[in-house]
C-alpha cells in the first residue's frame, strides 16, 4: 500500500498537464478573487473558504477520476489485481495520494494569500481538520464519477455538470446571501456551502466548535460516496455495472445529500452566515370587527441576509388590496353579494420629519427584529470590541475626514444624515470585514456631537421610512475616506442605510441597550 502510494506521487510529480491544473489553476482563482474583492480593507479573508473548496473540487471532479479512468483504460488496474493486496487498501492509497496533493495545492494557496496580505487563519489546526473534511466529501464524490465514467472525456463531461452547478448555485463562488431564495434553498442539498462554511469558521469564526453541522454534513456525503464508489469499482473498462445494484449504490450517494438539505431546512439552516429579521411598522390593532391592515415594511420579513425592497406606505386594508388584486368572482344565481368590509381609519403620516412624534417613532417601528449586530446585514461591533491598530488609526482618519467631508455639511439636515450614514452603508455592502463593523461607531458618534438629538431622532425616522428618497451622489464621493467609491446596487445601498437609521435611532431612544 505504501509502495502504490509513493508511485502514485511520483507519476502525478511527471505528468505536467496534472501539475497545471493542480497548482496553477488554483493560483489563477485566487488572483482572480484577489481583483473582485479589492475594496476589502483585509485581502481574501473572508475568501478563503471559498477558494479552498474549488481547489477541492478541481481536483475532485477532474483529478481523481481522470487519474482512475486513464489508468484503468491502460489495463494498471488489471495488473494490480494481480498483487495480494485488498481492493480496500489499493483504493485507499490512491486517495491517501490524492488527498496529499490537494493539501499541497491549499498549501500553495494560503502561502499566496499570506504574501497578497491576509492574516494568518484564527485556528490553523481548526483549518486543517476542516479541509480534511471537504477533502473526505469531495474525493468521496470523485470516486463515484471514476466508478460510473468509462472514458476520460465521460469523466469531464460528468465532472462539468457537477462542477459549474456546485460552483455557482452550491455556494462556492458565488456568496449565499448574494443568491436568490431558491437558490439558497437549492444550495441546501450540496456540500458546498458546508464546505465554505466549515473553513470560514477556522479562518474568521470562532472555530469548527460553531461549524459542527457542516463537518457533520461533509464527513456523512463523503462516507456515503466512498462506499458506493468502493462497491461500484471495476477493475478494466471492459467490466460493466450491474443495473440493479449499480444504481442502487449511487442512491446511497445521493441520498446523503437528500439527507444533510433535508436535515439543513429543519434546522432553518439554509447557508445564510445570519437570519435578517425584518423591520416593519406595526399598525395599531383593528377593533374586532375591522378587517386586519398590512403593516409598513423597511426590510421584507425574509431569512435571508439578502436586501429586499422597501415599501414605506402601505398603509391599505388587506382587504381592500386584495380587491384591487383579483377579479371578483360573481355570486352565484340567487344570492346578494357580500357586503362590502367597512373602512378602517389609519393614523396619519407625519407631513414633514419635523412632524415627527415619539408616538410615531414606537407605532411604526420595530426594534425587536432587527438583524443582529453580529450578523452579515448591518453589522456594529460592540462597544468593548477594540480594533487592531492598523484598523484604529483608518477609523481615526474617517473620524477626521467626516468633519471636513462636504456631503455631511449640506443644508438639508435629512440629506446631511442621510450621507452620512452611506459612509457605513457602502461598506456592509462591499462586505469590507473588519471596516464594516466598526465604522458604523465612528458614524454614530459623528451624527450624535452634529445633530441635535432631538432633531436626529425624527430625521432617522424620516429616513428609515423614505429610504427611496434624497440625493445618493454621496456614494460616489467616498475615495476621501479610502473606501472606494460606491456599489452600482444603490437599491441594496439605500436599505443599509435605513437599517442602520432605525438602529441609531433604538439606540438615541433607549429602545436598543
Amino acid at each position: 500500500m505504501l509502495a502504490h502510494l509513493v508511485t502514485g506521487l511520483r507519476l502525478h510529480g511527471r505528468n505536467k498537464l496534472a501539475l497545471l491544473y493542480s497548482y496553477l489553476f488554483p493560483t489563477l482563482f485566487l488572483l482572480a478573487f484577489w481583483v473582485l474583492y479589492r475594496y476589502d480593507q483585509v485581502p481574501l479573508v473572508r475568501h478563503l473558504g471559498e477558494l479552498l473548496t474549488v481547489t477541492v473540487l478541481g481536483g475532485a471532479c477532474f483529478g481523481l477520476p481522470t487519474t482512475l479512468v486513464s489508468e484503468r483504460e491502460r489495463g494498471v488496474w488489471r495488473r494490480y489485481r494481480l498483487a495480494p493486496v485488498p481492493t480496500a487498501a489499493l483504493l485507499a492509497s490512491t486517495l491517501v495520494a490524492r488527498y496529499l496533493l490537494l493539501l499541497l495545492a491549499g498549501l500553495l494557496q494560503v502561502a499566496l494569500a499570506l504574501g497578497l496580505g491576509m492574516p494568518w487563519p484564527r485556528h490553523p489546526l481548526d483549518l486543517f481538520l476542516a479541509f480534511t473534511a471537504v477533502a473526505i466529501a469531495f474525493l468521496g464524490l470523485g470516486l463515484v464519477i471514476a466508478m460510473l465514467a468509462n472514458t476520460v472525456p465521460a469523466v469531464q463531461a460528468l465532472g462539468q455538470c457537477l462542477f459549474l452547478p456546485l460552483l455557482i448555485v452550491g455556494g462556492i463562488a458565488v456568496p449565499l446571501a448574494r443568491l436568490p431564495p431558491w437558490a439558497q434553498d437549492v444550495a441546501a442539498f450540496f456540500p458546498g456551502r458546508y464546505a465554505v462554511a466549515a473553513i470560514d469558521a477556522a479562518v474568521l469564526g470562532p472555530g469548527l466548535a460553531a461549524a459542527g453541522f457542516s463537518v457533520l454534513a461533509l464527513l456523512t456525503i463523503g462516507v456515503a460516496a466512498g462506499l458506493a464508489g468502493t462497491q461500484l469499482f471495476r477493475w478494466d473498462p471492459q467490466q460493466r455495472l450491474p443495473v440493479g445494484a449499480g444504481t442502487a449504490w449511487v442512491a446511497v450517494a445521493l441520498a446523503a445529500w437528500v439527507s444533510v438539505g433535508l436535515a439543513a431546512h429543519r434546522r432553518d439552516d439554509r447557508g445564510r452566515a445570519t437570519p435578517a429579521p425584518t423591520l416593519a411598522t406595526a399598525e395599531p390593532a383593528p377593533p374586532p370587527s375591522a378587517p386586519p391592515t398590512t403593516t409598513t415594511t423597511v426590510a421584507q420579513d425574509s431569512p435571508r441576509p439578502a436586501p429586499t425592497a422597501v415599501v414605506p406606505d402601505a398603509r391599505v386594508p388587506a382587504a381592500s388590496a386584495q380587491a384591487t388584486d383579483r377579479p371578483k368572482a360573481p355570486p352565484p344565481a340567487g344570492e346578494s353579494p357580500p357586503a362590502k368590509p367597512p373602512a378602517v381609519a389609519l393614523p396619519p403620516m407625519p407631513a414633514s420629519w419635523r412632524a415627527v412624534t415619539m408616538e410615531q417613532i414606537d407605532r411604526d417601528l420595530r426594534f425587536d427584529r432587527l438583524p443582529p449586530d453580529g450578523g452579515v446585514v448591518s453589522p456594529i461591533a460592540p462597544a468593548d470590541e477594540d480594533p487592531d491598530t492598523d484598523l484604529a488609526n483608518h477609523l481615526d482618519f474617517i473620524a477626521s475626514t467626516l468633519t471636513q467631508w462636504k456631503p455631511a455639511q449640506v443644508a438639508d439636515p435629512v440629506q446631511r444624515v442621510r450621507n452620512v450614514l452611506f459612509v457605513a452603508a457602502v461598506p456592509d455592502v462591499f462586505q469590507m470585514e473588519p471596516l464594516e463593523r466598526f465604522i458604523p461607531r465612528v458614524v454614530f458618534e459623528h451624527l450624535r456631537q452634529n445633530v441635535p438629538k432631538e432633531d436626529l431622532a425624527k430625521i432617522l425616522y424620516w429616513i428609515a421610512l423614505h429610504p427611496a428618497q434624497g440625493d445618493d451622489s454621496a456614494v460616489d464621493d467616498l475615495r476621501v475616506f479610502r473606501l472606494g467609491n460606491g456599489p452600482s446596487d444603490i437599491e441594496q445601498t439605500r436599505e443599509r442605510v435605513a437599517l442602520y437609521a432605525v438602529k441609531l435611532l433604538g439606540r438615541i431612544t433607549g429602545k436598543i441597550p
